[in-house]
C-alpha cells in the first residue's frame, strides 16, 4: 500500500512515497481504510527534526478519517465512518497512508452531515479546544480569547465557546484579508492586528472587562500580549509555539489579577476526558452549530507540498490530504 514516509527528519525532501505492507489487525485494533488525513503543525515539527522522541523512518499523520474494514465489533461495524487521533505519526506510523490499524479507544463515529475531508481535520483541533475550555472552567457567559482565527485550534475554540454561550468569543488575525474572510463566515469578534493592538481590541469588544479565558496555540509575542488581557481571576492555557518558544511576560499580569497560566498536552489526557470532550463536540457538529473549515486539499503524493502550504501559506482553515 502507498504511504508518505519520513526517511529522515531534515525537511520536506525527506518525505517520500513508499510501498509498505498493509497492516494486520490484532487485539484492540481496527483496520481503517483512510479517506482523509489532517495536516498539522506537529507533522512539520517532526519532519524538521524538532521532536526528539520521533524515530525515522516514520509515516507521518497525526489524525484522520476513514471507513472501518475489520475488527470494529458492534461499536464500529464494517462500513462505519470514523475519525481519530492518537500517537499516530509520532511514536508509530500515522495517517499518510491507505490503511491503518487504529486503537479502538481512539475512534469516534463521524456524524452523517460531516464529509470525510472535513472529519479528517476535526480530532486534534476540536478535542484540544474542548478539553482546554473545560479545564479552564468555561461556562456560559464567560469571555474567551483564542488567537489566530484561521488556525485550527484558534478557530475551534472560538466556535465551541460561541456555540456554548460565551459572552464574547474573540480571536485575532494579522491579515486584513483574513479578517474580512472571518467576517464573511460570521466571526464578528476578530481583532485585525494589522490595524489594532490586541489589548485595544479586547478592551473595545469587552468594554474594558478583559478576558476570563485565553487558549493560546501560537506562543511568542502574541502569548505575552494575550496574558495582559486577562480579567481578575482569569487563566491562560498555552499549547503551541508556531510563533516562538521563548516568551517574555509581565509577572504583574498574573500577580495583580490573581490569574493563572498553565500548559496543555492532548495526548497525556485520560480516556474519560477524551470521551467527555467528544460528548460535547459531536452534537454541535450534528446541529451545525460548529462547522469545520477546510482551506485546501492535496492528494497523498503531494504531502510535502501540503505541509509547505500549511506552514508557509498560513491558510484560513485546515489542510487535508485525500487518499
Amino acid at each position: 500500500m502507498r504511504a508518505m514516509r519520513a526517511e529522515g527528519f531534515t525537511g520536506y525532501k525527506d518525505l517520500k512515497q513508499v510501498d509498505i505492507p498493509k497492516p494486520v489487525v490484532s487485539d484492540g485494533r481496527v483496520l481503517v481504510r483512510i479517506k482523509a488525513a489532517g495536516v498539522t503543525p506537529l507533522d512539520h515539527t517532526i519532519l524538521s527534526g524538532e521532536y526528539p522522541r520521533a524515530k525515522a523512518p516514520l509515516v507521518l499523520g497525526n489524525e484522520g478519517a476513514g471507513v472501518v474494514e475489520e475488527g470494529g465489533g458492534t461499536a464500529f461495524p464494517v462500513g462505519s465512518r470514523v475519525m481519530f487521533t492518537g500517537p499516530y505519526g509520532v511514536s508509530e506510523d500515522g495517517t499518510y497512508v491507505e490503511w491503518l490499524a487504529v486503537r479502538k479507544e481512539n475512534l469516534c463515529l463521524i456524524p452523517d452531515n460531516i464529509e470525510d475531508v472535513s472529519a479528517g481535520g476535526v480530532p486534534v483541533a476540536y478535542l484540544t479546544a474542548q478539553m482546554t475550555l473545560s479545564f479552564a472552567g468555561f461556562a456560559k457567559g464567560k469571555t474567551v480569547l483564542s488567537p489566530a482565527i484561521g488556525g485550527s485550534v484558534g478557530n475551534a475554540v472560538t466556535q465551541l465557546a460561541r456555540a456554548q454561550g460565551a459572552k464574547h468569543a474573540i480571536s485575532t488575525t494579522t491579515s486584513h484579508a483574513k479578517a474580512q474572510q472571518a467576517g464573511s463566515l460570521g466571526f464578528d469578534e476578530v481583532i485585525d492586528l494589522s490595524e489594532e493592538k490586541l489589548s485595544d481590541g479586547v478592551r473595545r469588544i469587552t468594554k474594558g472587562y478583559g478576558t476570563d479565558i485565553v487558549i493560546d496555540a501560537i506562543g511568542g509575542e502574541i502569548l505575552s500580549e494575550a496574558l495582559g488581557t486577562l480579567a481578575m481571576g482569569g487563566s491562560l492555557t498555552t499549547l503551541g509555539y508556531s510563533a516562538g518558544r521563548k516568551v517574555t511576560i509581565d509577572v504583574t499580569d498574573l500577580i495583580w489579577k490573581r490569574a493563572s497560566m498553565k500548559g496543555f498536552a492532548l495526548f497525556s489526557q485520560p480516556a474519560e476526558v477524551w470521551s467527555a470532550a467528544w460528548s460535547v463536540i459531536i452534537p454541535l457538529l450534528q446541529s451545525g452549530a460548529v462547522k469545520p473549515t477546510v482551506a485546501k486539499t492535496f492528494p497523498l503524493p503531494e504531502a510535502a507540498d501540503a505541509l509547505r502550504y500549511l506552514v508557509e501559506g498560513r491558510p484560513f482553515g485546515r489542510v487535508v490530504l485525500t487518499i
